[in-house]
């Protein structure tokens, strides 16, 4: 499965399970992934499919209830599983950064971004106050923040949603990590805004050689910029492949039922396709295959053996007792 000689990321049989009241909760189970320099990885997926759980495992931010395991996160040559956490801290920012879905939030209402971004400077790379709000004002330069020389002192309630995006993007890349986790950065934007965010983050890693794993749920997000998809459902991932292959030929029910819900231009006045029922919860999940409750292609196996990913044709993996079917499908249909 790996794509590079030597992967920014590096994660094999990642699972995060979340002590409760009721007993342990698995919220992620058995994950690979590898994202190479300079690709752009999407992990998609609804709500509540395992998605950020697997992000903040990854950047080791889980909370205090979260206990994760893993055979393997190695960041380039670094073993991460084997760093205690004050040396973890100081990779965050510097090797491996994170941009939130809600910049509101993330950023500091009382200071200005000049100072937000200058503190990863000062903190990092022991500059001079002066010579970080040079930097900063580099940086919004680069991520298309208007006049960045003045914008640098305002603080974050003057900016839009999508500028303040950009902004987390410039503090995320400014000290040119080797990974980008985005978890959800488009969200609560308008669809134009959208489009821009995506194209900087694609242009970023492009231009800088950076690792991007790019989180999601909507395909329509992905389908411009992605290399390779992995499809996450119920805490596992069901699919991967290049982003062509999946796009065009889905080889799982659940990634062939997320295209189906995109809007398309030639469907205007039908009414929308929408996955029947919800995916379960994490506490609650059913026998065999997760999906087969909602699924059109389940038979009687899919209730009671979970189907295994396996690799398929072209470097691909579903898991599916039916694919072959669900591939020619994608092929006639």
């Amino acid at each position: 499965m790996d794509h590079s000689p030597s992967p920014a990321l590096n994660v094999r049989g990642l699972s995060v399970t979340f002590g409760t009241r009721q007993g342990p909760v698995p919220a992620v189970v058995d994950v690979d992934l590898d994202v190479a320099p300079g690709e752009l990885v999407a992990l998609l997926g609804e709500s509540g499919s395992g998605k950020s759980v697997t992000a903040r495992a990854v950047m080791g931010l889980s909370t205090g209830n979260a206990s994760v395991t893993a055979e393997q996160i190695r960041l380039g040559d670094t073993d991460l599983l084997a760093l205690p956490e004050s040396e973890h801290r100081k990779l965050r920012g510097a090797r491996m950064s994170l941009v939130f879905q809600d910049a509101l939030s993330a950023l500091n209402p009382v200071l200005s971004i000049g100072d937000q971004i200058g503190e990863l400077f000062r903190t990092h790379r022991g500059m001079s106050r002066r010579q970080a709000r040079a930097e900063a004002v580099n940086l919004l330069g680069q991520v298309g923040i208007p006049a960045p020389t003045r914008r640098v002192n305002d603080y974050p309630h003057q900016f839009s949603g999508g500028m303040r995006q950009r902004i987390l993007i410039a503090m995320a890349i400014a000290l040119r990590p080797e990974l980008i986790i985005a978890d959800e950065p488009t969200t609560a934007l308008d669809v134009t805004v959208q489009a821009q965010i995506l194209e900087l983050l694609d242009s970023l890693r492009r231009e800088l050689n950076m690792a991007v794993l790019l989180i999601t749920h909507d395909l329509g997000v992905v389908s411009e910029v992605a290399d390779r998809i992995l499809v996450m459902y119920a805490g596992r991932i069901v699919e991967s492949g290049t982003a062509d292959d999946l796009l065009s030929r889905p080889g799982h029910p659940y990634t062939q039922a997320l295209l189906r819900s995109v809007p398309q231009a030639d469907t205007r006045g039908q009414e929308l396709y929408a996955i029947p029922g919800s995916p379960p919860s994490p506490a609650n999940q059913p026998s065999g295959c997760p999906f087969h409750p909602r699924c059109t292609w389940a038979v009687d196996e899919c209730k009671t053996t979970r189907p295994l990913l396996t690799l398929l044709a072209g470097g691909r993996a579903a898991a599916c007792h039916r694919t072959e079917e669900v591939l020619d499908a994608a092929v006639t249909g």
